[in-house]
């Protein structure tokens, strides 16, 4: 298989979301030139191909694929280095690693290329968590960026579909497929989110946020919107503790506006994340109730990618729940993707999604479904299968 080959599956991220639509999205206006510091990393010629044409349906039998590998395509895990990297997507057929701010950074391009290449039976997606701001995994390689509500504050939406854009395509260089950003939530003074937000206004917010989104998706980067249905206005940090947001109706003239929009943009996913909705989850976190998938899925009809927030290190969920439970539990709430920042637990955590898929406690249906979104977003891999 060559290098070009697997690495153009890599960045097929225009995929089968948007095999249907009726005509090519049209090319935007060059935009202003963005503002950034520090270097911006050249493309490295290994990731530097043309986004391929969406494939065909069908392009992936997963019913060839047995049961554990079908689950491993499901999970997303953070990795320290190129060896850590490797043995997971080697050894457990992980359909995702995060690049995270304990990663050393030196994996990236040629050592991530010749993961990727070997990777199967799907192609694999690599995530990182870069906002600008305060949030910057990659601040170090490609430079900084200002935060969003900086950019709100100081820039025009086409010179933020500049940025994003050149830092979508600066990430694709290194073999980034997938970027948790932006932030769609709304707020002023939250602790937790505060300048990582767009602002507090419904359209403003949908206006910088879609036009970020944008610029990562015309990079070949998928845009994943967070953090769904909104921790803008929660009390507390998912990080440190339990969190509460005002009434689902509340919410819905303003924290969920933006998804209205949003949404209806492919390829595009969402991140679930971990807060109690008072009148939606009762005392449960969003990302593990079926409320919650149920209101993104059908009240929206969304059917993109979604994926949890980290299950294993925020306090939210791991003072209830060992990693196996609450990826266990974000499955059958609804979740695609569950995510986590560790390897270790991955072979657990696969025997026993596996015990719950012969037990009946996880439907094989909806983990076909879920693996096919995650195809369909990936694009097609000649390992399919295997």
């Amino acid at each position: 298989m060559s290098m070009s080959r697997a690495l153009g599956a890599l960045t097929a991220l225009s995929g089968l979301l948007l095999a249907c639509s009726p005509a090519e999205p049209q090319e935007a206006a060059a935009p202003p030139a963005p503002v950034s510091s520090g270097p911006v990393v050249p493309t490295n010629a290994s990731f530097d191909q043309p986004l391929p044409a969406a494939p065909a349906p069908g392009s992936c039998d997963i019913a060839t694929m047995s049961t554990r590998d079908k689950l491993a395509q499901l999970l997303m895990v953070g990795v320290s280095d190129a060896a850590d990297a490797r043995a997971v997507v080697a050894d457990q057929h992980v359909g995702g690693i995060m690049i995270g701010s304990w990663t050393d950074k030196s994996m990236l391009g040629a050592p991530l290329a010749d993961i990727a290449a070997n990777a199967g039976p799907l192609s694999l997606a690599v995530s990182v968590d870069e906002e600008g701001g305060r949030v910057s995994r990659l601040a170090g390689v490609i430079g900084s960026q200002p935060s969003a509500r900086e950019l709100a504050q100081t820039k025009t939406p086409d010179e933020v579909y500049g940025i994003a854009l050149e830092r979508g395509r600066a990430m694709r260089g290194l073999g980034i497929t997938v970027d948790f950003a932006p932030v769609v939530d709304l707020t002023q003074q939250s602790a937790a989110i505060g300048d990582r937000s767009f602002g507090d206004d419904p359209e403003t917010v949908t206006e910088y946020a879609g036009a970020y989104a944008r610029g990562l998706r015309d990079a070949g980067v998928l845009p994943v919107l967070k953090h769904f249905p909104g921790h803008g206005r929660a009390a507390g940090d998912s990080h440190t503790g339990a969190v509460s947001t005002p009434p689902l109706a509340d919410l819905q003239n303003d924290d969920l506006v933006p998804y209205r929009t949003l949404t209806k943009q492919p390829p595009v996913a969402v991140m679930v994340g971990h807060m109690q909705v008072p009148g939606l989850t009762g005392g449960e976190q969003a990302s593990l109730s079926p409320a919650a998938y149920n209101l993104l899925r059908t009240e929206f009809g969304f059917g993109g990618l979604v994926y949890t927030d980290d299950l294993s290190s925020m306090a939210a969920i791991n003072q209830q729940y060992g990693v196996a439970a609450a990826v266990l539990k974000s499955l059958q709430a609804g979740a695609d993707v569950a995510l986590w920042i560790t390897t270790a637990e991955v072979p657990a955590v696969l025997d026993r999604l596996e015990q719950a898929v012969a037990a009946g406690e996880l439907s094989p249906g909806a983990v076909d479904a879920s693996v096919q979104r995650v195809a369909a977003a990936k694009g097609p891999n000649p390992n399919c299968g295997r």
